[in-house]
């Protein structure tokens, strides 16, 4: 299927004045902060913009300028566009989501996964691109939107978290040129870093105190993971974004190459996120025997079956890849 471009998604925005925004479920800093960016530049625009998610704006990212206007859907919408972002696969935006822009079209899908499916009426996935904010913000750029300090603030954090601080290897020397132009027109780094990083409730020190006490490494330290259940989860209250990135942790052990979450999700399944440190160890692929997807340090699975059941069989793959 051809990609689509910069101009094309500029016409369809430019044609349409209703517009939905969405991003995938259970949402991260990239998710939330390029759909509140987007939405907002689009109202600055002149647009009328909803912008929905299926688990609405965690709490951890509650301190972003305009994400209480991202809604969890209702009902059906009505609108001349919508606008996935963030989201490989269209399973991914969550059912009621889906439910809510039944018949309405086009469908942009705006990714940077290189697991995305191209689910949508107009593709543009770079996934080249460290974060799906970098891609929004080439897009503003190209198609002369406005860029106002909400924006700005959004697309830093989106940027930042998807690329572990400016720290993972996918991070380019656009993305810093980027985040310059962003700093330049009024990004505060040193008040959002801190809302972003060292703004955690207890609870999440006390779910970190818990996983380290049952985590696991396996095929001689190059395997680091752990098991999150709902016992756990009840105990101390676990709210959804109380888990970001804490893998990072234990990925960060020297001898690790490939770190794994298992969590235990309602309705039988469970949720796998994987890191790896290296392209031999392709965790994209990995997940991919899972019905998952991703990048190829950074993926995920939703897996049916038991935790232990779960656990045991994608530990195996990785096993396997390890050892190859």
């Amino acid at each position: 299927m051809r990609m689509s471009s910069f101009s094309e998604i500029g016409d369809a925005i430019r044609a349409s004045e209703r517009i939905v925004i969405l991003s995938h479920a259970r949402p991260d800093g990239d998710a939330i902060g390029s759909q509140v960016a987007l939405g907002e530049s689009l109202r600055a625009a002149g647009k009328t913009v909803q912008l929905l998610n299926e688990d609405g704006t965690p709490l951890a990212l509650e301190f972003l300028p305009c994400s209480d206007s991202v809604a969890m859907p209702l009902g059906n919408v009505e609108a001349d566009l919508v606008i996935a972002l963030d989201t490989a696969n269209k399973v991914r935006l969550g059912a009621r989501c889906l439910d809510a822009i039944a018949g309405i079209s086009p469908l942009i899908n705006i990714d940077h996964h290189k697991s995305n499916e191209l689910y949508g009426d107009v593709n543009y996935v770079d996934a080249e691109s460290p974060a799906s904010g970098q891609i929004v913000y080439e897009l503003l750029v190209d198609q002369g939107l406005p860029i106002t300090r909400e924006v700005v603030s959004n697309l830093f954090v989106a940027i930042s978290t998807d690329t572990g601080s400016f720290r993972y290897p996918s991070t380019t020397a656009r993305t810093y040129e980027i985040v310059a132009k962003l700093v330049e027109a009024g990004a505060d780094v040193g008040e959002l870093s801190r809302l972003t990083y060292e703004n955690c409730p207890a609870r999440r020190i006390e779910l970190l105190k818990e996983l380290l006490s049952v985590y696991r490494l396996t095929s001689g330290g190059r395997v680091a993971s752990w098991i999150l259940t709902d016992e756990i989860k009840t105990r101390i209250g676990v709210q959804a974004s109380d888990s970001e990135n804490l893998i990072d942790l234990i990925r960060g052990i020297d001898s690790v190459i490939v770190a794994v979450f298992f969590e235990q999700l309602p309705g039988g399944r469970v949720r796998v996120s994987m890191r790896s440190k290296s392209n031999a160890a392709d965790v994209c692929a990995i997940c991919g025997e899972f019905g998952g997807g991703g990048h190829t340090l950074a993926a995920g699975a939703r897996v049916k079956g038991d935790i232990a059941e779960v656990e045991k069989r994608v530990l195996d793959k990785i096993h396997e890849t390890i050892e190859r």
